[in-house]
Parts: structure tokens; C-alpha cells; sequence
């Protein structure tokens, strides 16, 4: 059964981020296309983004978290919390 994974990603560096944003978009519409990604955005401050991924294992996420191009580039780095979802509409 596939549990719920959070991986806040936070800036490091915002010109990196910059630089490497739509490899960024690319590699999460390719895992959202896979049906693995189900949420995503930034915040609006500035902080960073957030990411909602299932997935049979934490390891699985972490994989993904580690090829995503902001971490790659050190435009961000990533922290993954197990997510016990219990209900959703984010559609409001």
C-alpha cells in the first residue's frame, strides 16, 4: 500500500533556483504524468516548495527527492516527512 510523503524543499540559493526552475517544472510534471506526484507548489514567501509524493517506501521518495534538478544543483535542499493523510479536497 502506497503511504503519503512530504518533501519541503528549502532555498539555498535563489539565483540557482532560478537558473534551474524549469528542469525543476520538467522533472515534476514527468513524476506527476507518472502518477507518483499529486501536489506541488511554493510558498509564497519565498521560503522554498512543497511536494506531496506516494510512494511504497520513504527510499523511493528519497531517490526522487535527490534527482530533482534544484537539489542536483544545489539550488535547494530536501527534508521528507511520512504523511498521514486523512482526508483532502484541495480543489476548494
Amino acid at each position: 500500500m502506497k503511504k503519503h510523503y512530504v518533501v519541503f524543499l528549502p532555498m539555498l540559493d535563489a539565483e540557482k533556483s532560478a537558473e534551474h526552475r524549469q528542469a525543476h517544472l520538467d522533472y515534476l510534471e514527468a513524476k506527476w504524468n507518472e502518477g507518483v506526484l499529486s501536489a506541488y507548489g511554493r510558498f509564497v514567501d519565498g521560503w522554498g516548495g512543497m511536494l506531496v509524493y506516494a510512494a511504497e517506501s520513504e527510499e523511493q521518495v528519497k531517490e526522487w527527492a535527490e534527482n530533482d534538478p534544484y537539489v542536483i544543483h544545489k539550488a535547494r535542499t530536501y527534508e521528507i516527512h511520512e504523511w498521514g493523510l486523512a482526508k483532502a479536497n484541495l480543489q476548494v
